[in-house]
């Protein structure tokens, strides 16, 4: 298996990623993506952003990284909260996202066990950030037109051309 990279903005981000089943090339792949989230200081990361189009998330916990499988909301509160979120795939932008409160959220473990658990605060955020990854929306794209160009714009005067 060719290592894994962090890839940037570009189009790749906006393809919808595929259902995966456990297995050994998933694991390898979990393992590359909690080393890619370590290196880079992140608290989440989804295949999409490494070039893998497949439904697999790791969300860094502060005391342990968890992959998530086939990872989705099934119910998300009315409540919104606002925060400042940035992107390993769009390093440099920082923008007011509002999202939902709370989440619940199905997924699979790395075993195939099927989970169900509710997210609050900033860990409802970051599973929204991660799972909207696996449905090729970028958090970019919950801001108004002219914020998310002025970001873009920013983005691309600061780094190198996007994959």
């Amino acid at each position: 298996m060719e290592e894994k990279k962090l890839i940037r903005y570009g189009s790749f981000l906006r393809k919808k990623a595929k259902d995966v089943n456990p297995g050994l090339e998933i694991d390898k792949l979990i393992e590359e993506m909690k080393k890619i989230l370590q290196e880079n200081e992140g608290v989440g990361l989804a295949a999409p952003q490494v070039g893998v189009s497949q439904r697999v998330i790791v969300v860094d916990t502060g005391e342990e990284i968890y992959p998530f499988l086939n990872p989705k909301i099934l119910v998300a509160s009315e409540e919104k909260i606002t925060t400042k979120e940035g992107c390993l795939s769009l390093k440099g932008i920082w923008l007011d996202v509002s999202r939902s409160k709370k989440v619940k959220v199905e997924a699979e473990s790395q075993e195939g066990e099927k989970i169900l658990f509710d997210a609050e605060g900033i860990s409802a955020v970051i599973f929204q950030h991660e799972i909207d990854h696996l449905n090729g929306k970028l958090f970019i794209d919950r801001v108004g037109f002219f914020e998310k160009m002025r970001a873009l714009f920013s983005y691309y005067f600061k780094n190198e051309k996007p994959c």
